[in-house]
């Protein structure tokens, strides 16, 4: 198991441009964002309904299992802070404006990969997901990190 440090330092390899940087606190963010609106209107089972639950927040509690290996409370509570009020947002705004939810969260979904990729282009590296599928689990952090000024 790689740790945080590690994980950081691999991911900022192909993240040293500043403008694929910039595109990066930007996209990523949205990106996540996005991921939870589009997961929000999936349809669950009964039981799930019962109990309040959808697969935003089954999304969310496998992801924190990620987090919480990293072993940085900090790391920890930055992914919170950006996941939390999206969370609350979503319970609000989907009582209003129900599935409309998932063709606002997906074009910005799109837009955002295609800032990531521009991004990438810009930098001249292919980016860390391809290399493996857990450094898009890193990316949220790696950008919390870097906009709170998080020491690990």
């Amino acid at each position: 198991m790689k740790t945080l440090e590690q994980w950081f330092s691999e991911y900022g390899e192909s993240h040293t441009n500043k403008t694929n940087i910039y595109i990066h606190k930007v996209c990523v963010p949205l990106i996540t964002w996005s991921l939870l609106g589009i997961l929000w209107t999936i349809p669950v089972p009964e039981l799930f309904l019962s109990y309040g639950i959808n697969w935003s927040y089954i999304f969310v509690a496998i992801c924190l299992l990620f987090y919480i290996s990293l072993k940085s409370l900090r790391v920890l509570l930055g992914v919170l802070t950006m996941v939390l009020p999206v969370i609350y947002f979503l319970e609000k705004i989907s009582r209003i404006y129900g599935h409309r939810i998932l063709y606002i969260s997906l074009g910005i979904f799109v837009i955002a990969w295609i800032g990531q990729f521009i991004g990438h282009k810009i930098e001249g590296k292919k980016p860390s997901f391809f290399k493996d599928i857990q450094f898009l689990l890193v990316g949220p952090a790696w950008v919390i990190k870097d906009i709170l000024r998080i020491k690990y």
